[in-house]
């Protein structure tokens, strides 16, 4: 204390005035210039002060009193000195003796404020004297005043607590210690406070005192107070420092003993006053409500109630009691509102609702308080549409004094205008005719209170109409809001925990682990603790706040308003899924399902759900019933939509309003976000979404979105522009909810499949046995989420394509539809996902996913096939590379279309396969080729569309030849793959199992594609087994080096004999009807008009095939072992169809036949042009080009020893020679059979007789000449006998004369058949066998000329065939041939030939030993006798001149070697045989044609000349060789032959021609050569000169006698011609023979002979009277050699002596 009033410091303190004074007149110099006046006067003050320097704080404060506008300035300087507490109580004193006075009080206000803030130096007496001067001056008269002064009570009053608050802050860190109590401490003052605590304490003591009306203990000198005021200051205090209340024990001993007792007290008027109740009822009179007072107290009650709860649990437990009854309907509407408004506040306060719950409604025999209050809200907002009979509710309030009537009441929907049917314009409720405003009352999530800030009023308020109900609203919103945000965060939290622990939870050490442990154990309680919590709030309010939501929903004619309630029925629903609390949840749900849906709609789902008992149950609410009131269908919505209702039976249109729209985008909302708590409820949801969409016309699109669709059947949907614009928005949120299922948990994406499942079970029903569109909404979006969870679809993917797969199944076609749509799309989507691990490593996954296509292939429906199909397409377009392990299921669908399911379907099959055949099969796995095989042989069976059948055989081809590019990988693959197979089977204890098993894999892949090519090769179409057979062989040939040798045994008996025994069989079963036309407008060649004759054709195709392989792999064949029982069945098959009655077929087999001859038999030679080159097995083998093939195919495996085996330098495995043999046997006796059965006439003959074919017969011919090559070695004279029987019979077969145009020359052309030919040329083949092989052989020259002959016979007489009556083409004018008479060919050129090849044959051999002893030349001539003496009767004249030089030759050749052998009589026979042809042709019976021309005849005579000649220089010379009677014979021949037979019928014109001078002068020269033979050498020689002669002279006599007779009887007409001819040459004769007999020896000359020449020369004298001058001349030279006759008769003695 001397510190302060030291000299230095008052010195200090003035210098310090002077300065502020000087500072406060300059600033005050132009603005205020009293104030700048008094400060200069203020400072000459303070410095006369200080010069006196006695007392100087005295001087000021006398200085002070001056009622001068300075003062307070002064005063202000005086508070910066009252350092000591001493001056604060005289400056209170100075101030109340201002106040006491009256003076300047607001200043003085203003400077009580300034002291009791600036510093902590008043406290105590002083402090409540202050405190008690500014309530002195509330209460003054003086408004001003009064205002200023309640401020400056509050600041003081505030100044109070915040001392006590600083000084708790301050002493904070100091422990405490007992505090010496001050002696002048006020009785009732807790002694423990400190000062600033004291203060507090005694001025809060008091005004609880004030409040209720008792003297106050410090504040003393209070002359009045009011319970308003009063209960502002309690409010504020505690509404400031709460914290006061809560620290120091003290404080709350006051709040719980004095505050609330005395607000329970100041209540009572409230709680027992009954509006309406009428006041004798009661025996005393009931105080009213005072507003002003009830107003206060809800404040105080509210902060109690939000700061002091957890002191004041059971008083709070009152006052929310008291709270809810100020709503019942019988309070003033003015506490009503009140009551509302504070309500609101607490419902702001989640956390403060929670303590409620958990000290209340938690408790065993507590109120339900928190429950009560929000029944309370609901029960408030119904009653305020229970409107009372007696009209208008705001009008009936019986309290005089508030006056709610008048002005505002008005008809129940005044605030409605008559547009539009209804539209509202203002915001509001209306329920059943009652109609309530919506008033904007605060900014959500804050309670503004209205009439809880009224603090100015006494009178109660005019409460607006609608104003409660929209307090109540905002109270429900909070409600909810505040609820679920709370519990939602808390809920995170918990949630958050739990992920750290656990992931802490895996920490290593020991310790830590417990301490983890112990730390999770502890958060499970605390959760356990919260969750109940949690819970208990839900199902506390949930009752309530459905059914005012509900109710308000309903009502709401607002959007905003429909907007809020629906958020908060979601948000609630919501939380409730979290929770777990199912039942709550589905009520909401059911409320917001109900608000989309048209009033009254029959939706059984929502009908039956737990929620819906609801609807009609009442519960109680403090003992008060409320209904939950059902909506009513009468509010005026605006109405956006009218469609059909989803129903079995068609039914009227319903109506969508907006509202419906609004609820249904809220559902959307919920699902969208609150899908994983939704659990079974998606039920709900989704019923209602598919009846809102079916409404509304949604339809879905691809990828199952929905869009705005076509209408519906029946009435059609009418939509308002304005929800159109909402419908893409809708859709789109509709898609958004499907697509936020990725996120949901596992289980909640069961719940939704399950739900959507179980809806799409619904629609199925409903299309069951109608034709109407059906509902898609499931289907689309269990494809919608598939699509979106396709990272986790193994979960889900089971159920989901099981249920599609039902669908897929259903009648309804649209439902089937998109069943298949939906199914297909999830497959696609499922492979193009980018899966991790990918689908590659995920065998598993992928055949799950490709399962349901196959699944697929059991219905039967084809427009799901087709969906399959084309997935089954694009699947191959977009993952072919990568299917894997999924091809057999991708095969298996295609392969599983059946024949009988349309052309369309059967095409988009094969549209695949032909995709993976070109693009896909080196992707696969080898094993499945042998499917694709399968497949693509199942493709050729179907009947259906024949370019198919085809295609897929060309597939086949493209495969075979991929089998071949790629054959060493596929080996290998092959291999690996069935050396696994083998170990499971062993493993498993059975055997493998697989088509042509032991053979090797790769092998058996090629033993099926030929097995489905044999398959095809009898399809019952003609093409598809041409197809067939073309490409079977082709491969076989092209391909089947690959095969292991072994194979090939099955190759030939299980393919290849198999399939012809099946050919055979159709072909010789097949139908001979006529086929009229090929389907449609195709024709049919006549070749192939019956079902025989289409087979033929595969017959033909089949054993061609079959033959070429056995020829060209015959070095694979013949090492088989069986090799030569496959050759005989296979000979049987050739001959089977050799002998068929079909010329084509027949004709083939034969082709087969010598196909399979030109087999060079395997030489032991190694550079054997079949068989490829020498290797040692390792090096690798190119198999050349095989047909065509451009690449060479290296193997360095099997292939290289099989090949090796039959070309290594070692001995190859050549079959024997003998067995070789056998073969070639076993061929020719099939050959014989063939020709025996196919050249045996008929029995007997018609229209349909089967005649063998000109190029069948000369084919069967042909093989012989290369069968021969084989046998010759054995080939003995029955197998010729064998051969001569065919080749006889073959070349007698006559042509059905509908085929000669084509193989017959024209009758005047002279060329053999081919068939002839061929028959000559197997006669050739056989003779230079013979001629070159050894002696033993040359026996059979005679039956070869036998046949000849026999052949040469058939130019005068063809043969016969049968009983067949035939015609002979030469004879026969071509017209005249009758169709289909068979008709015989023309022999003569065959015949011709032949005879040329006798002729030839002889040349060579008419000196073997053979051809001597079998009287050939005898046969020769035997033949020739035939057409030579026919000469012009032949029907060929080319025949007997041909007959004519052939004989001239044979002799030629025959002649010295039967002189050769005349000795031994071996030709003996053939003189007379030869003189007897001799005479037949020289003087043949057959008249020459008319037309003959002479050159011709002269050419004829020729001939006949060379005869003679041939008899004059091969036989008369060698007459002594020759037998005497054919000597003669000739001799008779030539004499007759010498002398002109003039037949009288001759005309003049031709005897010149006929005449055949040259032929007779031929012959008489003949007779005259032989005449005179000079060698003489055996008598038989003079006897033929002899006879010669005497026969010539003879001939010489009788012509002229003839002549000369005929001349004298002639008289003057000329002789004819030819006797005139014939005379002279007979004179020539003559003079020749005399010149003869001169020239002759005459011991050779008989005298008989001489004496028959002279005897001549009368008869020569007498001719000398002709008249012809040739006749003349010729004479003259006859008579002139007489004159050697003329001599002299000699002597007798002289002839005697001489």
């Amino acid at each position: 204390m001397s510190g302060t009033s030291s000299p230095e410091a008052v010195k200090k303190l003035l210098e310090n005035m002077q300065s502020d004074l000087r500072a406060l007149s300059l600033e005050c110099k132009k603005k205020f210039p009293p104030v700048k006046e008094a400060a200069e006067s203020g400072i000459i003050k303070v410095k006369t002060i200080a010069a006196r320097n006695t007392e100087i704080l005295a001087g000021l404060y006398t200085f002070s009193y001056l009622g001068t506008s300075t003062s307070i300035l002064y005063l202000l300087t005086i508070i910066k000195i009252t350092i000591l507490q001493t001056a604060a109580g005289n400056i209170i004193n100075m101030l109340w003796q201002l106040m006491e006075n009256s003076l300047e009080e607001l200043k003085l206000l203003q400077t009580v404020l300034v002291l009791l803030t600036t510093n902590t130096v008043v406290h105590d007496e002083a402090l409540s004297k202050a405190i008690v001067l500014c309530f002195r001056l509330h209460f003054t008269k003086d408004n001003i005043t009064n205002n200023t002064a309640a401020a400056t009570v509050r600041q003081v009053v505030t100044v109070v607590f915040e001392r006590m608050v600083a000084e708790d802050e301050r002493h904070r860190d100091i422990i405490e210690q007992p505090v010496l109590v001050q002696g002048n401490s006020n009785r009732r003052s807790v002694s423990t406070l400190k000062p600033c605590a004291k203060d507090a304490y005694m001025l809060f003591q008091d005004l609880c005192q004030l409040v209720n009306a008792d003297a106050p203990y410090w504040l003393v000198g209070m002359t009045e107070m009011t319970r308003t005021f009063g209960l502002e200051l309690l409010e504020s205090v505690l509404n400031d420092f709460p914290q006061v209340f809560l620290q120091h024990q003290e404080f709350s001993f006051l709040l719980k003993e004095r505050v609330c007792p005395l607000v329970i007290k100041l209540f009572s008027p409230n709680i027992k006053f009954r509006q309406g109740s009428s006041t004798s009822s009661s025996p005393a009179p009931v105080e009213k409500p005072y507003f002003p007072i009830c107003m206060r107290l809800l404040r105080v009650v509210s902060v109690l109630i939000k700061q002091f709860y957890s002191l004041l649990v059971t008083e709070c437990e009152i006052f929310l009691s008291l709270l809810v009854k100020f709503l019942d309907a019988d309070k003033p509407q003015w506490l009503r509102a009140v009551a509302v408004e504070s309500i609101h506040r607490f419902c702001v306060q989640p956390q403060l609702l929670r303590s409620f719950c958990q000290s209340y409604d938690m408790k065993q025999h507590s109120t339900k308080v928190f429950r009560d209050i929000v029944n309370a809200l609901g029960s408030f907002i119904q009653s305020l549409f229970l409107v009372p009979p007696t009209g208008n509710p705001a009008t009936s309030n019986q309290a005089g004094n508030n006056n709610l009537g008048g002005s505002v009441s008005a008809p129940a929907n005044s605030g409605m205008v008559g547009i539009g049917g209804g539209v509202t314009l203002l915001p509001a409720f209306e329920y059943r005719g009652t109609w309530i405003p919506i008033l904007t009352i605060t900014v959500q999530g804050s309670a503004k209170a209205t009439y809880l800030e009224m603090l100015d009023k006494v009178e109660p308020p005019t409460i607006p109409e609608g104003y409660a109900m929209s307090v109540a609203f905002h109270c429900l919103l909070d409600l909810v809001r505040g609820i679920t945000s709370m519990i939602e965060g808390e809920l995170g939290e918990v949630e958050t925990e739990c992920q750290t622990t656990t992931e802490e939870g895996s920490s290593p050490t020991q310790s830590t682990e417990q301490q983890d442990l112990q730390s999770t154990s502890d958060q499970m309680d605390k959760e356990i603790v919260s969750r109940a919590v949690w819970e208990e709030m839900v199902n506390a309010c949930w009752c309530g706040l459905l059914a005012a939501l509900s109710l308000l929903l309903d009502a709401s004619t607002d959007e905003a308003a429909t907007e809020n309630i629906l958020k908060a029925e979601l948000t609630m629903a919501a939380l409730c899924g979290r929770l777990g609390l199912v039942t709550s949840r589905d009520a909401f749900i059911t409320a917001i399902c109900k608000g989309s849906l048209p009033p009254h709609y029959a939706l059984t789902v929502l009908n039956t759900t737990t929620a819906a008992t609801l609807s009609n149950k009442s519960y109680s609410v403090q003992g008060q019933s409320v209904m939950m009131i059902s909506p009513s269908s009468e509010s005026h919505q605006q109405v956006v939509a009218v469609g059909q209702p989803l129903a079995v039976q068609p039914q009227g249109t319903v109506m969508l309003t907006s509202k419906n729209i609004q609820c249904m985008r809220t559902l959307l909302n919920l699902a969208h976000c609150h899908g994983a708590v939704l659990g079974t409820s998606w039920q709900l949801v989704l019923a209602t979404l598919q009846h809102l969409v079916w409404i509304l016309g949604l339809k879905p699109s691809s990828g199952g979105a929905l869009k705005p669709g076509r209408a519906v059947e029946g009435p059609s949907t009418v939509l308002t522009t304005a929800v159109m614009t909402d419908l893409p928005v809708i859709s789109n949120i509709l898609s958004r909810l499907f697509e936020s299922s990725q996120y949901l948990d596992d289980v909640s994406l069961h719940h939704l499949i399950n739900a959507l499942c179980s809806l799409s079970l619904e629609a199925m029903d409903m299309a069951y046995g109608n034709n109407k569109e059906p509902s898609l909404f499931a289907v689309a979006k269990l494809l919608e989420t598939g699509l979106v969870n396709m990272h986790r679809i193994e979960i889900l993917w089971r159920p989901l394509t099981g249920h599609l797969l039902e669908v897929c199944q259903h009648p309804n076609s649209r439902m089937r539809e998109w069943g298949a749509e939906a199914l297909t799309s999830l497959i696609k989507a499922g492979l193009t996902f980018n899966h991790d691990p990918p689908l590659s490593q995920n065998q598993r996954l992928q055949l799950l996913l490709l399962n349901p296509l196959k699944e697929m292939s059991n219905i039967n429906h084809p427009d799901i096939r087709l969906k399959q199909l084309e997935c089954v397409l694009q699947i191959l377009q977009s993952q072919g590379d990568s299917l894997g392990p999924g091809w057999p299921l991708v095969l298996g669908v295609m392969g599983a279309i059946r024949n009988d399911q349309g052309e369309s379907l059967i095409r988009t099959a094969f549209q695949c396969l032909q995709l993976v055949v070109t693009d896909f099969l080196p992707t696969m796995p080898c094993t499945c080729l042998q499917i694709v095989v399968d497949v693509a042989g199942s493709f050729g069976l179907h009947n259906q569309e024949l370019n198919i059948s085809l295609t897929s055989i060309g597939l086949l081809w493209n495969i075979s030849d991929y089998f071949f590019q790629r054959g060493e990988t596929i080996e290998k693959e092959l291999n690996k793959e069935e050396a696994a197979q083998q170990k499971q089977a062993e493993e498993k204890g059975v055997v493998l199992n697989r088509p042509f098993h032991p053979a090797p894999p790769f092998d058996c892949l090629w033993l099926c594609l030929y097995a489905k090519l044999g398959e095809l090769c009898v399809d019952p179409r003609p093409a598809v087994r041409k197809s067939a057979g073309q490409t079977l062989f082709s491969t076989i040939g092209a391909h089947g080096t690959l095969l292991q040798h072994s194979t090939w045994h099955t190759v030939i008996w299980k393919v290849l004999f198999h399939l012809l025994d099946r050919v055979r069989e159709s072909s010789t079963t097949a139908d001979k009807e006529k086929i009229e036309s090929g389907g449609g407008n195709i024709l049919i060649h006549h070749s192939r008009d019956t079902a025989e004759k289409q087979w033929a054709e595969t017959w033909v195709l089949t054993l061609a095939g079959v033959a070429r392989i056995f020829n060209t792999r015959r070095y694979l064949l013949q090492p088989l072992g069986d090799f030569s029982r496959a050759w005989d069945v296979l000979l049987d098959h050739i001959q089977s169809a050799a002998l068929s009655k079909n010329n084509e077929v027949s004709l083939a087999a034969l082709k087969s036949f010598q196909e399979i001859l030109q087999i060079v038999s395997p030489v032991r030679d190694s550079d054997k042009p079949e068989t490829p080159p020498v290797v040692n097995v390792p090096v690798p083998v190119l198999i050349g080009p095989i047909s065509g093939m451009s690449r060479p195919f290296v193997r360095t495996d099997s292939i290289g020893e099989k090949l090796g085996r039959y070309s290594s330098s070692e001995p190859p495995i050549v079959t024997d020679e003998l067995e070789d043999l056998n073969l070639w046997w076993a061929a020719w006796n099939t050959w014989y059979r063939i020709g025996s059965e196919s050249t045996k006439p008929p029995v007997t003959f018609d229209k349909l007789t089967f005649i063998p074919s000109q190029p069948f017969l000369t084919a069967l011919i042909q093989i012989f000449p290369a069968l021969y090559q084989h046998i010759k070695t054995g080939f003995n004279m029955d197998d010729l006998q064998k051969l001569g029987v065919i080749l006889h019979s073959a070349i007698s077969v006559p042509i059905s004369s509908d085929a000669s145009p084509f193989i017959l020359p024209s009758y005047t052309e002279a060329v053999l058949t081919s068939l002839q030919e061929a028959v000559l040329t197997a006669l050739d083949v056989l003779q230079k066998a013979i001629c070159v092989g050894p002696e033993n052989m040359q026996i059979m020259y005679p039956a070869i000329f036998d046949q000849l002959l026999a052949f040469v016979e058939f130019s005068c007489k063809p043969p016969q065939y049968g009983q067949l009556e035939t015609k002979h083409i030469a004879n026969a004018k071509y017209n005249q041939i009758q169709l289909f008479a068979p008709v015989t060919l023309n022999y003569v050129p065959f015949a011709e030939r032949s005879l040329e090849v006798v002729v030839d044959l002889y040349q060579k051999t008419a000196c073997h030993k053979a051809v001597v002893n079998e009287k050939v030349l005898q046969n020769i001539i035997k033949t020739l006798r035939v057409p030579l003496s026919l000469k012009y009767s032949c029907p060929s004249e080319s025949t007997w001149k041909l007959a004519v030089s052939s004989l001239l030759r044979v002799l030629s050749i025959g002649l010295p070697v039967a002189r050769q052998h005349a000795s031994s009589g071996k030709f003996d026979s053939m003189w007379p045989e030869l003189a007897n042809t001799f005479e037949d042709f020289l003087f043949t019976k057959s008249i020459p044609p008319d037309n003959l021309s002479i050159q011709e005849f002269q050419r004829n005579e020729n001939i006949d000349v060379e005869v003679v000649q041939l008899i004059s220089n091969e036989i008369l010379p060698y007459a002594n060789f020759i037998p005497k009677e054919f000597v003669g014979q000739i001799m008779t021949m030539l004499n007759k032959g010498s002398i002109h037979s003039q037949s009288s019928s001759f005309t003049e014109a031709e005897i010149d021609i006929r005449l055949r001078e040259e032929f007779s002068k031929m012959c008489f020269e003949t007779l005259l050569q032989f005449s005179f033979s000079n060698k003489v050498t055996t008598p038989q020689e003079g006897y033929i000169s002899r006879m010669a002669l005497s026969v010539l002279l003879k001939r010489s006599q009788d012509v002229l006698h003839r002549y000369i007779e005929d001349e004298r009887l002639s008289g003057k007409c000329p002789l004819p011609r030819q006797q005139v001819t014939e005379i002279i040459f007979v004179l020539k004769a003559v003079s020749t023979l005399i010149d003869s007999l001169k020239k002759t020896q005459p011991e050779n000359v008989d005298g008989n002979t001489w004496a028959q020449v002279i005897a001549l020369y009368p008869t020569l004298v007498e001719c000398i009277t002709c008249s012809s001058s040739e006749v003349c001349s010729a004479l003259k030279e006859a008579l002139v050699p007489f004159k050697d006759f003329m001599q002299p008769p000699a002597s007798r003695v002289q002839n005697g002596e001489s």
